[in-house]
């Protein structure tokens, strides 16, 4: 006959369940639109106009190059073309003059012929001293470099004085209104949280969660992201996709190269939730106490997943719905003992 104890337990009827399962990447963080820096003409670096971390907008001057060779070689360039616009316009002038002359009659076909020819020459040197000017000043344009984008200014390897040539690495801007974290993913976790086989990548990425980002030190950054890409490919090494979620930045907060974590939240139904406390481990068993209709508890082995809680786990077998287990106070029972409610 099963002994009785006093000891009353709590127990809990299985019922089925909807939640939230949290999946777990490590992530970097990229600007949006990381700009490497450098220079597109060779010469001295006159200033450093920014400091690391700087933000800066779009079109703020970021370095100066000395640029008097620049300017001496665009006064040239522009005193050339003035020379070859005047020959030119000389040159219509005698065209026009011996196209007169020749349907009156005065000069033969030869001469028009040829004075046609000497304007089409001005004409040709004219252009060509335009595209000269036009290259001297873009090259003097280019002593002066500016920000491509809205961002962050990274390290700053050079000096004001520094010979620099278009090797040279200036600096980076990170475009920081919005971050991407780029993190890989097991394909066989999508194939089972996502249809793969939908062939538009939009209505894919539409249909997946909003997900979260949180530093290494456990502080969630406190907008939610979207991810925006997986990469059409699987790494057959590593068996994983790339994935990037972006996340808006509008207070700089996300910078560049900082390390943490994407979580992203897959719903899941039907399942079967119990607390942490109502499984007992025992070697290399999990184990739960089912209460019979004679209100004893019975051993059954139970397999168990955990998705992100602190407190509950989700059993995957040996449970089914509408089962009493105990709960507060299993790791104290033992086979066959009466359960007082």
């Amino acid at each position: 006959m099963p002994q009785v104890t006093p000891t009353s337990y709590q127990t809990m009827t299985i019922s089925k369940s909807n939640i939230e399962v949290p999946l777990k990447y490590s992530a970097t963080l990229k600007g949006t639109a990381d700009v490497t820096i450098t220079p597109q003409i060779s010469g001295q670096l006159t200033e450093v106009c920014i400091t690391e971390g700087q933000q800066v907008k779009k079109g703020a001057v970021l370095f100066r190059i000395d640029s008097r060779d620049a300017q001496l070689e665009l006064e040239s360039a522009e005193a050339n073309l003035l020379a070859a616009k005047a020959q030119e316009s000389s040159a219509l002038l005698e065209y026009e003059s011996s196209k007169n002359l020749y349907e009156k009659k005065i000069v033969s076909k030869y001469v028009l012929d040829n004075a046609e020819n000497t304007y089409k020459q001005a004409q040709a040197s004219a252009a060509q001293y335009k595209a000269t000017a036009n290259r001297a000043r873009v090259n003097l344009s280019y002593c002066t470099i500016t920000a491509p984008v809205d961002g962050i200014i990274g390290s700053i390897p050079v000096y004001a004085g520094d010979q620099v040539s278009p090797s040279t690495y200036l600096t980076m801007v990170s475009g920081n209104a919005k971050m991407y974290a780029e993190f890989s993913v097991s394909e066989t976790i999508l194939e089972e949280r996502v249809h793969l086989d939908v062939k538009d990548t939009e209505s894919l990425l539409a249909g997946l969660p909003d997900v979260k980002f949180f530093f290494k030190t456990g502080a969630e950054y406190p907008l939610k992201g979207r991810i925006t890409s997986i990469t059409g490919t699987v790494d057959r090494t590593t068996g994983t996709l790339t994935c990037k979620a972006t996340f808006p930045n509008p207070d700089g907060g996300l910078y560049s190269g900082v390390q943490g974590t994407v979580v992203i939240p897959f719903a899941v139904s039907d399942v079967m939730v119990v607390p942490q406390n109502a499984v007992v481990r025992l070697q290399n068993k999990s184990l739960a106490y089912k209460v019979g209709a004679d209100s004893c508890a019975y051993s059954v082995i139970v397999e168990t997943v955990g998705f992100g809680s602190d407190r509950d786990l989700v059993v995957t077998k040996g449970l089914e719905e509408g089962d009493v287990i105990v709960t507060e106070g299993a790791n104290n029972l033992y086979e066959g003992q009466r359960v007082i409610f």
